[in-house]
């Protein structure tokens, strides 16, 4: 048990995954029947479909310099020109999805993530957009959202995506110091982010998030505030607060980083809790893992109203039941099953030439993974659950061990059969869904036993 924030932070400072997916990426299989996925594709397509329809993430993997501390997959180029290329193969993904359908999809939910997907121009994410909802109904409350680049989103860019249906974009922001910014090769001044976030607001985009990351080279607490109170200054909607991973043997660009100039464990923790506590006194309430909200966000909204939801594209206020994943190295849930892109381009091309679905990977989940997933779905996104009796000597042999010791940092609270995260809770609710990661806590108990 320990008693104050500091040794909190400090005996929490693991790795712990972001629970987009359950189980987690590194439990997938490196193949899976395509047939199979197809089936399960199928099935659930027709469920979701007649009720809140689908969603849709599609990966735009270009940009034109790299970010040295990004691990996103990207292909770093100034040749636009494979923009039409990367475009048509798209849509010949699509097409084998369509005819799995075998009828019209109601879009529910639209998110374009990269990469840079303002890498393309105006002219080929329209095409882009038309192309997919060609044959498709939209539905009345659907949700349509972008990343953008403050550098390169211009106003042509978002009076497009607006006439489309998109309301919301997140612009990467990341640090706004020049001593961070070259550090990390991505130079972006104030006042661009300025322009693009009063374009974004003329062009009828409701929701506005900005992501920044606290851990990053040569940042300080004055750099951090810095950039806080400037991007606070803009009143975006939403605020994500990453924390940046280093992990040089992964992902080549991070090389480029002096590990000098990275803070120390105790000096990241200090930063994030410094920014936490500056976040709260400018408004924004902690409403999940890494994200902010002002009251009036929807994302607050649907968090104060039990009805947020969780997938690949982060939090969301839509559950569709079937998020389908198109573009190199990106991701699809049935919600009984996991299927991932191949993560090089050429081969992605070469999967689509064939006329094959281009996956790579994923996982098919049985009842087990189900109901866990469930459980850490609601921790992330409500901060209580209720497993029921079904699972009780589960529960009993592999998370009471851990929510027991949780509970005595304060971190949650166990009453019968219903584990309800603390206020102080709300800053480890990574750590609390651990409890319900079986794959993980597994593989940390066998590794035990053989070490």
């Amino acid at each position: 048990m320990v008693t104050t924030c500091q040794s909190l932070a400090e005996k929490y400072d693991r790795p712990v995954p972001r629970y987009t997916s359950y189980p987690t990426v590194p439990f997938w299989k490196d193949s899976i029947g395509i047939p199979v996925w197809e089936a399960d594709f199928q099935r659930r397509f027709r469920e979701a479909n007649a009720g809140d329809g689908i969603s849709l993430y599609i990966h735009l993997p270009f940009c034109e310099s790299l970010c040295t501390y990004c691990g996103c997959n990207k292909k770093i180029t100034t040749n636009h020109g494979v923009e039409d290329e990367y475009i048509a193969a798209v849509f010949r993904e699509w097409a084998v999805y369509r005819r799995l359908m075998g009828q019209a999809p109601v879009i529910r939910e639209i998110h374009l993530g990269g990469g840079t997907p303002t890498f393309f121009s105006p002219d080929n994410l329209e095409r882009l957009i038309s192309g997919l909802l060609d044959g498709a109904a939209v539905h009345t409350d659907h949700s349509f959202s972008i990343e953008g680049h403050p550098n390169n989103t211009t106003a042509g860019h978002l009076r497009r995506l607006s006439s489309l249906g998109f309301r919301r974009i997140s612009y990467g922001v990341q640090d706004l110091n020049p001593e961070v910014q070259k550090a990390i090769h991505r130079i972006q001044p104030f006042e661009n982010l300025v322009r693009a976030t009063a374009d974004a607001r003329e062009n009828g985009f409701t929701a506005i998030n900005f992501d920044l990351i606290y851990g990053l080279p040569l940042q300080t607490a004055e750099r951090l505030h810095h950039s806080i109170i400037q991007s606070a200054s803009l009143r975006p909607d939403r605020l994500a607060f990453y924390s940046y991973a280093h992990m040089p043997a992964l992902n080549c660009g991070q090389r480029l980083i002096r590990e000098e100039d990275l803070p120390s464990a105790a000096g990241k923790l200090a930063l994030y809790e410094q920014g936490r506590q500056w976040l709260a006194a400018l408004g924004y309430t902690h409403i999940g893992m890494d994200h902010f909200a002002l009251p009036g966000d929807e994302l607050y909204h649907a968090w104060r109203n039990g009805k947020l939801h969780r997938n690949f594209m982060g939090y969301t206020t839509q559950s569709t039941g079937l998020l389908l994943g198109l573009g190199v190295s990106a991701i699809s849930d049935t919600g009984t099953a996991f299927a991932q892109n191949e993560k090089r381009l050429l081969q992605y091309y070469r999967r689509i030439s064939e006329g094959r679905l281009p996956v790579q990977k994923g996982y098919f989940l049985n009842e087990e993974d189900r109901s866990f997933r469930r459980f850490i779905l609601d921790i992330a996104c409500r901060g209580e659950t209720e497993p029921g009796e079904e699972w009780a000597a589960t529960i009993e042999e592999w998370s009471l061990p851990v929510l027991r010791d949780l509970a005595a940092d304060g971190l949650v609270q166990i009453n019968d059969a219903r584990i309800s995260v603390t206020e102080t809770g709300w800053a480890y609710l990574r750590h609390i869904c651990k409890a319900f990661d079986l794959q993980l806590l597994r593989a940390d108990r066998q590794r035990n036993s053989t070490s």
